[in-house]
């Protein structure tokens, strides 16, 4: 596909995107100069460390978080799992039941699976021709077992 120039569009930002170049200038020195491993405890890990550290910093200030509640993954399907795993084994003994719907992501979708084999319940929901789960629909799937509603918007 292309727009009216001419030019490819790109339809797949949901996966990875450009970066703008204020970003791309931000992280120029752990990509060439400070590049030690963040999480080890040799010199050349400082400056990395102390640079993830100040970005965590930021993110929970501008979400209203503390930093300790602010965690970096590898990316989304990595973010996905420890959400969709933390909620249900912090929540097992309250119930067993989640929601989602039959479209997610295969992160989400995988993860459901996988939760189902170590005993979990899982209703996943229909959608209509645009996609959309019914609001109703939701409401009826859950039940006083259910733990966790994860539908894509």
């Amino acid at each position: 596909m292309n727009d009216h120039a001419g030019r490819p569009v790109y339809m797949d930002h949901a996966a990875t995107t450009f970066m703008k170049p204020e970003v791309v200038a931000a992280m120029a020195p752990y990509l060439s100069e400070h590049y030690g491993n963040p999480s080890s405890l040799y010199r050349f890990s400082r400056e990395s460390r102390r640079g993830v550290e100040s970005a965590r910093e930021r993110v929970a200030a501008a979400i209203g978080a503390n930093p300790a509640e602010v965690f970096f993954t590898a990316g989304g399907t990595e973010a996905d799992n420890w959400a969709i795993k933390g909620v249900a084994f912090a929540n097992r003994g309250r119930g067993n039941h989640i929601v989602t719907s039959a479209i997610e992501h295969h992160a989400v979708l995988h993860t459901c699976e996988w939760l189902e084999r170590q005993g979990f319940s899982v209703t996943y929901l229909p959608v209509d021709g645009f996609g959309r789960v019914d609001p109703e629909q939701v409401e009826e799937a859950i039940t006083d077992e259910t733990i966790l509603v994860s539908v894509m918007a």
